[in-house]
């Protein structure tokens, strides 16, 4: 099973990006993972919020692959716990053919079309965060998450 993280937009903020890519290699020891980036919009300040979720969403739904698992990370999503999430990735490592993709909106959040096309949706927290910080507490908790099915001491309870 392939992981992929999709994002709208690159990551700005340097201390992020370092962040990122040191959880990101620290993760790859144990899964397959990747990010990709779908260019943020240009001149969005002409167009509404649907409008831009509309487009955003065409190009989420161009980066998808026949068979992959869509996972959004949405506020309305299910919460939970680090080691239930590792668990959740056990399950998922165990069911999943070909990719696993978590999806990271842009800053309104994703079209219906995108729901629509989702399989589960997953809930970092109940506070809300920046569009960069989501994605370094996202790759930290993956990388969690394979230290506690792999037995490393990472993660304590």
């Amino acid at each position: 099973m392939k992981t992929t993280l999709i994002v709208v937009g690159r990551t700005v903020e340097p201390h992020f990006i370092t962040a990122i890519a040191d959880y990101t290699q620290r993760t790859r020891r144990y899964l397959s993972f990747d990010i990709e980036v779908i260019p943020e919009l240009k001149n969005t300040k002409s167009l509404t919020a649907e409008v831009q979720k509309e487009k955003e969403g065409d190009l989420i739904l161009k980066a998808l692959q026949p068979g992959d698992v869509v996972v959004l990370l949405d506020e309305g999503g299910k919460e939970m716990r680090s080691m239930e999430f590792a668990e959740y990735m056990r399950q998922k490592m165990n069911t999943v053919n070909r990719r696993l993709v978590f999806i990271i909106g842009g800053p309104y959040g994703f079209a219906p079309k995108v729901y629509a096309a989702a399989h589960e949706k997953l809930s970092m927290s109940r506070m809300t965060f920046s569009h960069q910080m989501i994605r370094l507490i996202f790759v930290e908790q993956l990388y969690r998450a394979m230290t506690i099915l792999n037995g490393t001491p990472y993660h304590h309870e």
